[in-house]
């Protein structure tokens, strides 16, 4: 069962024109695209401060490992100026994209292993920085 995911309307629609802009046949495309079909739509200045959004930087564990990673969640376009970012199409920055705190989700790795993906904790979020139109 996946968790309740909701995502601002500015992410929604920017994420919607990288999809259609790639290649949105790719798997990971397509989960992304998934995931924005089910998620719950708010206007940034709505979103809940315990909510990964796009430019957020988040902690989560690797659940059953001692595996504990800090990154920034980043458009393809920005990986090159942020360290430590992971792109949005990949499979664990799709994943991550509007998980609250506390929230355990699975996570294929490359190998084709699943693994539990816990977020523990949003370092930074524009939108709890009054950062609305990033």
């Amino acid at each position: 069962m996946q968790p309740n995911i909701t995502i601002s309307s500015l992410d929604a629609e920017r994420l919607e024109a990288l999809i259609h802009a790639t290649r949105p046949e790719t798997a990971t495309s397509r989960g992304l695209l998934a995931e924005l079909t089910r998620a719950d739509i708010l206007e940034p200045e709505e979103m809940p401060h315990d909510v990964v959004t796009m430019n957020s930087t988040v902690r989560f564990e690797i659940t059953g490992t001692d595996e504990v990673r800090t990154l920034t969640l980043a458009y393809p376009k920005d990986m090159a100026q942020l360290p430590d970012s992971i792109s949005i199409l990949t499979p664990i920055g799709a994943a991550l994209l509007g998980l609250s705190v506390g929230d355990t989700i699975d996570w294929p790795r490359p190998d084709g292993q699943l693994v539990k993906v816990r977020l523990l904790d949003i370092l930074y979020q524009p939108e709890r920085a009054g950062e609305y139109f990033r």
